[in-house]
């Protein structure tokens, strides 16, 4: 099988001028920050066959952006929790380390998030209602003025699935054959499995279809796809936030890196969970 070679970046500084972003390569993330990989600006055709993928559309990004390497595991989340006094979510008796975190709801999510921005002294991307901010604390929709700790969009999330600008066309996140690439039901063992034990995909992010569904920013519209722009689309209104990704208890069908599904945002399941993001 035809493997794109990995790259792993170190997540670059920001400097606000006028509220603007500009990258430099002088930040350097402390070691609580989750390892991030550099999904460089393009364009992709995002969508699929499902009644809520479709139509097929292009989509394009003017901007770099980081996103997990990982879904975010117990261990990180546990140390939020433990210096903030969340309440740490149940493992479902199956281990903490290195499983992907879950029972997580989307407020949880962000706030982790934001606490990761805190840490790392950036302005925070969201405020306690759930809306993005900009580097000066003011509301916006534009990704590009966002400088903290995020989720990622779906389009975003998607995008990265597919490989970006390597991509070699997988219907899954780095394979046709699911079982090289994804914790599904056939093969999971009806638990969460350790990240990073599957081939990652051409960017060398692990584990984007199974495992555990994964929250992104957008509220969810079943017409988005229809009313996208498709330059840099973000969905900020609805009543549910999507998820991505499929999971350990789930078949084949909803690990396509197409595949769009939607929970309550203030909802926590056993097989939800969520992947940092950051604009550069």
């Amino acid at each position: 099988m035809k493997r794109a070679a990995i790259v792993i970046v170190t997540v670059a500084a920001v400097i606000l001028i006028g509220g603007f972003v500009s990258a430099t390569d002088t930040y350097s993330p402390s070691g609580i920050i989750p390892s991030m990989v550099l999904v460089e600006r393009g364009s992709f055709m995002m969508g699929g066959h499902g009644f809520d993928e479709r139509p097929v559309h292009n989509v394009t990004f003017t901007y770099d952006f980081y996103i997990g390497k990982y879904s975010v595991t117990f261990e990180e989340y546990d140390r939020f929790c433990e210096e903030t006094g969340h309440s740490r979510p149940s493992d479902n008796g199956w281990g903490r380390c290195r499983r992907p975190v879950i029972w997580v709801s989307w407020y949880d999510a962000i706030a982790y998030c934001n606490w990761l921005s805190d840490k790392e002294g950036l302005p925070r991307a969201y405020d306690e209602e759930g809306n993005l901010l900009d580097a000066n604390g003011n509301v916006t929709t534009d990704l590009t003025r966002v400088v903290g700790y995020r989720l990622p969009t779906e389009a975003e999330w998607e995008y990265a699935a597919r490989g970006g600008i390597k991509s070699e066309g997988y219907q899954y996140a780095g394979s046709d054959n699911p079982n090289e690439v994804a914790w599904y039901e056939p093969n999971a063992g009806g638990m969460t499995q350790e990240v990073g034990k599957k081939l990652p995909n051409e960017l060398g992010i692990y584990d984007m279809s199974g495992n555990v569904w994964e929250w992104c920013i957008d509220w969810y519209h079943s017409n988005f796809y229809s009313l996208s722009s498709g330059i840099n689309p973000y969905n900020d209104y609805g009543h549910f936030r999507v998820v991505r990704g499929g999971s350990w208890f789930g078949g084949v069908e909803f690990i396509r890196v197409e595949n769009r599904r939607y929970f309550w945002p203030t909802y926590g399941e056993f097989n939800l969970g969520f992947r940092i993001a950051r604009t550069q």
